[in-house]
């Protein structure tokens, strides 16, 4: 098979989703958002802290809208946040003065590390390269950035996700924990 006959792909496209499967996934990350971001603007308004990234919204994509997915169980959410955010602080600290590297070397590091430990999340890419682009405030953070904003904030979505998603009785989540 050459490289070119690849690029047609092999599956078919999935099928549409119904309206209430819709609705259930808008309702999930209306509420997981507005809950991370009601924390960010009024409890932590006037600190040197944050809780909402926007490597949070990709995760919403998946926490309410692709609920079977293994990317979007706990350990997966989690795990791959604080993980990638561990990662993304180190790749800045020891890479700073090339931030094309320290780029590159956090987010493909994350990517293998999440694979390594069956903790694949693909907004845990995201959550890396934040860590060393994110500015002033974010690195201020140092290690602190993998406990908030990148550990508590998944919590407050995955606590949403919970109770959102079991509410409707074609929806269950999680799939598995570990």
């Amino acid at each position: 098979m050459t490289w070119v006959t690849k690029l047609r792909g092999a599956g078919k496209s999935p099928p549409r989703v119904g309206l209430k499967e819709i609705g259930w996934s808008w309702l999930g990350a209306f509420l997981g958002i507005a809950a991370v971001a009601l924390i960010h603007f009024k409890l932590l308004a006037g600190t040197d802290l944050l809780l909402l990234i926007g490597s949070f919204g990709a995760s919403a994509v998946l926490i309410y809208g692709a609920v079977k997915s293994p990317l979007a169980q706990p350990r997966n959410l989690l795990g791959g946040h604080v993980l990638s955010a561990l990662i993304g602080v180190a790749g800045y600290q020891l890479l700073h003065p090339w931030p094309w590297l320290a780029c590159a070397v956090a987010v493909a590091t994350a990517i293998a590390c999440m694979h390594l430990t069956k903790t694949l999340h693909p907004p845990g890419g995201a959550t890396a390269l934040i860590a060393v682009i994110g500015g002033d405030q974010i690195h201020a953070l140092g290690y602190l950035y993998a406990l908030i904003p990148a550990a508590s904030g998944a919590l407050v979505m995955l606590i949403v996700a919970l109770l959102v998603n079991n509410l409707a009785k074609t929806r269950r989540y999680p799939e598995f924990w570990w």
